[in-house]
C-alpha cells in the first residue's frame, strides 16, 4: 500500500535528480511533487509533479501541499541535496507513527560532508521546544489529516514562517515523535563551528524572519494558554541597608589569559555612588588565581575562592549574590569580556530606577580577542518589546547581555547551579511577573576566541545543551499555564 506523498524543493534537474531516484525505489512512495519557486525554471522529471509555491517555507506552501496529499502521510524534504534512506526505514517511520499516534515523526540521520559520513542525532521535541530553529533534521513526515487540519487553522500568510506555524499547530494535535536510530542521509551544506552559528537569530539581515516567527510563537502561546498580556509586578526597591549601590559579578574557572582585563574593566568604572568587584573563582588551576590576587591591592576588589564542590556558573553566582558584601544591584561580567567604558556601571543603576525593572539587559559588541568588531557586530536584541518580550523570549535562546539583577529579588530566587543556560532561566523567572528593562547603548564587547566554551562543541553537547534550554522552557511554559488557569 502506497501511503507517503513526497514533497521536495527544486532548484534544478541536476539537484533533485538522485533524491527522486531514491524515492522512486521505495514501495511505500505514491506521489513526488517538486515544490518550485518563481526563481527556479520548471523542469519535467518523469515521476514527478510540479507544484508552484511563493516561498518554500511559507503558509501557501503548506497549504499547497496539504491541497494535493491525498496518502495517508506527507513527506516534506527541507534541503536541496541528496537524500538517501537505509533499508526499510520508512517502514519503520510508518510504523512508529501509527504506534504513537504520532502528528509528525522525524529521526537521527548521517551527515555525508566532502565524502566523510557523520552520525547526526537529534533530540526529543518538547512542549517547551519553541525554537523556530528547533533541529528536526531533514525528514519530516507528518501523518496527512494533521497537515491538512493546521493547514486550514492559517489564517495569516507568512512568507518565512509557515513550516513553523506548521509544526506548532501540528503539536496541538498530536505529539511530535522523535525516532533514535539513522534512518537516512543527507548532505550536510552548513559545516561552521557551534560557536559561529550561535548568533544567527540575531543577525540585523534576518529581522523579517524573526518578526514573522514571534508572530507565530505568539499565536501557539495564546492557544495553549501560555501567553502572558503585559501586566506586570511593580518592583519596589526597599530600604535595606546595601554598602555598596552595585557590584560587578565576575565568575571564573581558568580563563588566565583574560581574567585581568575583565576585572580591570570593572575596577575603573566611575560612579557617582560606591560600587565594588566581587570575582568567584571556581576551582581555577591555570593561574588564574594569581591573577585575581594581583588587584587584590584595591579594596573594590572581593576574592571568593570556591570549595571543591559543583557549582557551575549559576552557583558561583549565588555565592557573589548571598555575599554580606553584595550590592542592591549585581550586574554581569564574563571572564572572558571587558565592559565598553568607563560609565558603564552608573548606566545600570541609573536604568534601573528609571524604568523600575528587577532585571535590566544591555547591548553587546561581538569582537575577536583583540577587541576588533567581528559580523554580526552589534547585538541589541531589538526583537524585545515590553508588551511582548517575555512571550518571545520563550522562543530564542537569550536575552541578550549584559544583564544586571536587583539582588533582594534574586536571593529569594536563586540561579540554578549550572554551566549553561542559567542566565536564560532566570531571565524567564523574572519575566514571568516582572518588566525587564533595556539599554540599547553598547556596554559589553563580548570577545570570541577558541577557548569560549561554546566556540566548538560536538553534536553531542550541542544537544545537551539545546535539551536543558527546551526543559527550562518546558519548566517555565508549564508555570505560566498554571498561572493563568488560577487567575
Amino acid at each position: 500500500m502506497k501511503s507517503i506523498s513526497c514533497f521536495i524543493p527544486l532548484r534544478d534537474r541536476a539537484q533533485v535528480g538522485a533524491t527522486v531516484s531514491c524515492l522512486l525505489a521505495e514501495k511505500e512512495v505514491a506521489e513526488i511533487y517538486l515544490l518550485k519557486t518563481p526563481e527556479v525554471e520548471s523542469v519535467a522529471i518523469e515521476g514527478c509533479k510540479v507544484l508552484e509555491v511563493p516561498s518554500l517555507n511559507g503558509t501557501e506552501a503548506v497549504k499547497a501541499m496539504a491541497s494535493v496529499s491525498q496518502t495517508e502521510f506527507s513527506l516534506i524534504y527541507t534541503k536541496f541535496t541528496t537524500l538517501s534512506f537505509g533499508q526499510y526505514a520508512l517502514e519503520r517511520m510508518i510504523a512508529l507513527a501509527e504506534d504513537m499516534n504520532a502528528a509528525m515523526t522525524y529521526a537521527d540521520h548521517f551527515n555525508v560532508a566532502d565524502g566523510v559520513r557523520t552520525p547526526a542525532p537529534v533530540i526529543d521535541c518538547q512542549m517547551g521546544a519553541l525554537r523556530d530553529d528547533f533541529d528536526f533534521g531533514s525528514v519530516l513526515l507528518y501523518r496527512t489529516s494533521v497537515l491538512k487540519a493546521a493547514a486550514a487553522r492559517m489564517d495569516v500568510s507568512y512568507t518565512f514562517a509557515g513550516l513553523y506555524d506548521l509544526r506548532l499547530k501540528a503539536s496541538q494535535i498530536g505529539p511530535l515523535v522523535h525516532i533514535s536510530e539513522f534512518l537516512y542521509y543527507d548532505t550536510e551544506t552548513d559545516t561552521r563551528a557551534s560557536g559561529e552559528k550561535l548568533f544567527d537569530y540575531v543577525n540585523p539581515k534576518n529581522r523579517g524572519v524573526q518578526v514573522e516567527m514571534e508572530k507565530v510563537c505568539t499565536q501557539h502561546l495564546k492557544d495553549i494558554g501560555g501567553y502572558l498580556a503585559p501586566n506586570f509586578k511593580p518592583i519596589v526597591f526597599s530600604d535595606e541597608a546595601f554598602e555598596y549601590e552595585a557590584s560587578v559579578v565576575i565568575p571564573c574557572k581558568n580563563r588566565v589569559r583574560t581574567i585581568g582585563d575583565a576585572i580591570a574593566s570593572a575596577l575603573n568604572q566611575k560612579t557617582s555612588f560606591k560600587y565594588n568587584v566581587i570575582v568567584v573563582d571556581d576551582n581555577s588551576d591555570d593561574g588564574t588565581v594569581d591573577v585575581i590576587k594581583s588587584f587584590l591591592s584595591d579594596p573594590k576588589l572581593v576574592y571568593i575562592a570556591q570549595d571543591p564542590t559543583w557549582h557551575g556558573i549559576g552557583g558561583n553566582w549565588n555565592s557573589a549574590l548571598h555575599h554580606p558584601k553584595c550590592g542592591r544591584f549585581a550586574l554581569q561580567l564574563d571572564s572572558d569580556d571587558v565592559y565598553s567604558d568607563e560609565n558603564v556601571v552608573q548606566h545600570f543603576v541609573d536604568a534601573f530606577y528609571a524604568q523600575n525593572c528587577a532585571m535590566v539587559v544591555g547591548t553587546y559588541r561581538l569582537t575577536d580577542i583583540d577587541l576588533n568588531t567581528i559580523p554580526p557586530g552589534i547585538i541589541d536584541h531589538r526583537e524585545w518589546t515590553p508588551e511582548n518580550g517575555r512571550n518571545n523570549a520563550l522562543r530564542i535562546n537569550g536575552l541578550g547581555a549584559p544583564r544586571g539583577f536587583y539582588v533582594p529579588l534574586m536571593r529569594e530566587l536563586n540561579f540554578p547551579p549550572t554551566k549553561y543556560g542559567e542566565d536564560y532561566a532566570v531571565g524567564l523567572r523574572v519575566s514571568r511577573e516582572y518588566q525587564i528593562g533595556r539599554i540599547y547603548d553598547v556596554l559589553y564587547n563580548c570577545r570570541r576566541w577558541d577557548s569560549n566554551s561554546d566556540a566548538a562543541l560536538d553534536v553531542d553537547k550541542v544537544n545537551a545543551n539545546n535539551f536543558y534550554k527546551d526543559k527550562i522552557r518546558t519548566w517555565e511554559l508549564t508555570a505560566r499555564i498554571a498561572l493563568n488557569q488560577n487567575k
